[in-house]
């Protein structure tokens, strides 16, 4: 069969089902809320783009897959998603790029906890699960803040060295700052910690769960003077080493895992706290986490040390020593949340050659993170949270046009008859669900 090509001057989207999104933010009155936060730059003249249309579409842009700013062209050449969205006009990557180099210090440490205190001010929930990591941002330019550091996967490179809070429960990001990539993880703990308190607005803060960079007196201290519920990695410092080589009485929960607490004090600490010790066999478990010992056995010892992989943990809970494993290996959650930022949001592409405007834009990186969130949470509804490339492809990327019926503008929706029931059950959802969002972790 001979293929022929011709055109026709209608317009057409492949993104007929952002309307669901446009639904859910008109809901939400996501458009005020914008206006509504005081400190965002100003627009230049009369015929520039406000904020509002700059970042709902910098946003839209995310969702449909932009993960660097060239990508948001495609979007501007898509009229029917700018009148989806009621925008007259879809902004350039340059109009982006510009925005976001007028944020500084200030202007970041105003607008992005207003943002994420109307994000948890409307997310009803009585007790929460915080995690913090961190991460490396390997770049290849002169961004400014851009260090020679700990880069386990680029020794050498430079790179950014950003925190990162999540609240466990929703999966929702609380805070975002960049860092230089000679920062130490702990850099800066205390200050971020107290800025996420403050932007979940009244949530109690049941738990946190560290991974062993944040293993640091000053940290402990400081939890414990809250007080505050923690769980943290321990570092494999010698004495602990020895700790673990040392005679307890493992308990058995399962084939191939162990688990045992004690109480260790630190030459670096005022008094002793409580550890919880797990080991799996990696003949049993090959694939368990952990650290093997690596000290100057006796002969004999080698063969039976080098079978297991060993964790180690401090906290302040009573509970016994196999819930305290069970509650922090959900913490993994983060860092598989952090590679769906990378792989999906473009959390390691959008960046500037200035350093708090790169931190501006990536902190509305997580907006839009947070949003999409709450749209597959409370609107989809889904027992298991399908990532964004696959609600992409499933759910948005449907081809449509505008037409007009007397006062009333019509998305014609290209959808086999046996989707038509599955979308419109979705659209009815988006425009009249209960709001403010409502989670219960009983």
């Amino acid at each position: 069969m001979e293929l022929k090509i011709d055109f026709i001057d209608k317009e057409i989207t492949p993104w007929g089902g952002m309307a669901l999104l446009k639904n859910m933010m008109d809901r939400i009155n996501f458009h005020q809320v914008i206006e509504a936060c005081a400190n965002l730059p100003p627009a230049g003249s009369n015929r520039s783009y406000t904020a509002r249309v700059i970042i709902e579409s910098f946003i839209v842009n995310v969702w449909c897959g932009a993960t660097r700013f060239l990508h948001t062209e495609i979007g501007r050449h898509d009229y029917p998603l700018a009148k989806i969205f009621g925008w007259n006009r879809h902004p350039g990557q340059d109009t982006y790029k510009r925005f976001f180099r007028k944020f500084d210090f200030a202007r970041n440490t105003q607008v992005f906890p207003y943002f994420y205190k109307w994000f948890f001010g409307n997310l009803k929930m009585d007790e929460a699960t915080l995690d913090i990591d961190s991460s490396i941002f390997t770049r290849y330019g002169k961004q400014e803040g851009s260090k020679r550091g700990y880069n386990p996967k680029k020794p050498g490179r430079s790179s950014h060295h950003p925190l990162l809070a999540f609240l466990a429960d929703v999966n929702m990001v609380v805070n975002f700052w960049l860092r230089r990539g000679d920062s130490y993880t702990t850099n800066n703990f205390v200050g971020f910690l107290e800025e996420t308190l403050s932007n979940l607005s009244g949530i109690k803060v049941g738990l946190i769960r560290l991974d062993s960079g944040f293993y640091d007196r000053n940290i402990l201290e400081y939890l414990e003077q809250k007080p505050m519920n923690y769980i943290i990695g321990v570092k494999f410092y010698p004495p602990i080493k020895q700790l673990l080589r040392s005679k307890h009485n493992w308990i058995r929960l399962s084939e191939g895992v162990e688990v045992a607490t004690t109480h260790y004090q630190s030459p670096l600490w005022d008094k002793p706290r409580r550890l919880v010790l797990v080991r799996q066999n990696v003949n049993l478990r090959p694939s368990a986490t952990g650290k093997q010992l690596r000290l100057p056995f006796a002969e004999d010892e080698v063969a039976y040390y080098r079978q297991y992989r060993y964790s180690a943990y401090v906290t302040n809970l009573t509970l016994p020593a196999a819930e305290v494993w069970r509650l922090y290996r959900h913490r993994a959650e983060a860092e598989n949340r952090i590679k769906e930022l990378d792989y999906d949001f473009g959390l390691n592409a959008f960046n500037l050659h200035d350093f708090y405007a790169t931190e501006a834009a990536l902190n509305f990186v997580m907006i839009a993170y947070n949003l999409m969130n709450l749209f597959r949470r409370f609107i989809m509804s889904d027992n298991v949270q399908q990532r964004l490339s696959t609600i992409r492809y499933n759910t948005f990327a449907i081809g449509a046009y505008l037409t007009r019926d007397g006062r009333y503008t019509i998305l014609k929706l290209a959808l086999k008859l046996k989707r038509r029931e599955w979308f419109t059950g979705i659209w009815n959802y988006s425009r009249h669900f209960e709001y403010p969002f409502v989670y219960s972790n009983a």
